[in-house]
C-alpha cells in the first residue's frame, strides 16, 4: 500500500473518531436540556462530516472554514446548502438561548450525512 493511501486512511479513521465524538456528546448534552452546547457539538460534528466527505472525494482535507465552504459550494452544493443552513444556528448559539427544536434539525442532518457517507 502505497504512503499517501495509508495516510488517507489514517485521516479517515481520524475523523470517523472525532465525529463519533462530538455527535455522542452532542446528544448526551441534548437529553440534558444543554441545547447551546449541544447545537455547537452537532456542528462540529457536521464540520468533520463535511471534511470526510470532501477527504473521499478530494484525497484531502480542507485546512479551515473558509477553504471547506468555497470547495463545498464549488463542487458540492447539496452538501454545502446544509452546512450553510446550520451555520447560522450554530452562530447564534454564542448569543442567544438554542431551543430544542433546533438541536433536532441539526441531529436530524448530522443523520443524513452519515447515512450518505456510509459510516
Amino acid at each position: 500500500m502505497d504512503k499517501d493511501l495509508n495516510n488517507q486512511i489514517g485521516k479517515e479513521k481520524e475523523l470517523k473518531e472525532n465525529i463519533r465524538e462530538f455527535f455522542d456528546s452532542a446528544v448526551k448534552e441534548e437529553r440534558e436540556g444543554k441545547f447551546n452546547v449541544a447545537v455547537t457539538l452537532y456542528f462540529k460534528a457536521l464540520a468533520v462530516l463535511a471534511d470526510l466527505y470532501i477527504l473521499r472525494k478530494e484525497g484531502k482535507t480542507p485546512s479551515s472554514h473558509s477553504e471547506r465552504f468555497r470547495i463545498l459550494e464549488t463542487k458540492y452544493p447539496e452538501i454545502y446548502k446544509l452546512l450553510d443552513k446550520n451555520f447560522s444556528f450554530y452562530q447564534d448559539s454564542y448569543r442567544i438561548k438554542i431551543n430544542k427544536e433546533i438541536c433536532e434539525v441539526l441531529k436530524k442532518d448530522g443523520e443524513e450525512l452519515i447515512r450518505i457517507l456510509k459510516i
